[in-house]
């Protein structure tokens, strides 16, 4: 049975508003950078090539659905993971992802036309 079989509408809402916020890229830069550790603003901004208020915004919108936590230290503001449990779910979905790449893969190289070479020694 489905985790999903027993939830209702409105808990259905969260879980696709928690897909959602992982659905963009830049978020996911985000998550990647801050697997090192606490990191300011400026430092994810600079690891994730994206402006400070861009930045900003996403880690506002990851912080909502309680991936990210926000901590002041002194005059600085530092973001770190808040659900560790996310890395998890990355990690499955890019096996998954992996996986299927590979199968792809291996049915194009059954339909792969062998090149053949030339004969060196061959005359016109």
């Amino acid at each position: 049975m489905s985790p999903l079989t027993d939830l209702p509408p409105a808990a259905l809402e969260h879980v696709a508003h928690y897909f959602r916020t992982l659905s963009e890229p830049t978020r996911l830069r985000i998550l990647n950078a801050l697997g090192t550790g606490q990191l300011s603003v400026g430092e994810i901004a600079e690891q994730v090539d994206s402006s400070v208020a861009n930045v900003s915004r996403h880690l506002a919108q990851m912080a909502q659905q309680g991936l990210v936590a926000r901590e002041h230290q002194g005059s600085s503001v530092l973001y770190r993971i808040a659900d560790p449990s996310v890395y998890e779910l990355c990690d499955l979905v890019c096996g998954s992802i992996a996986r299927r790449l590979d199968a792809a893969a291996q049915a194009r190289e059954a339909f792969a036309v062998p090149v053949r070479r030339a004969s060196a020694g061959r005359k016109k």
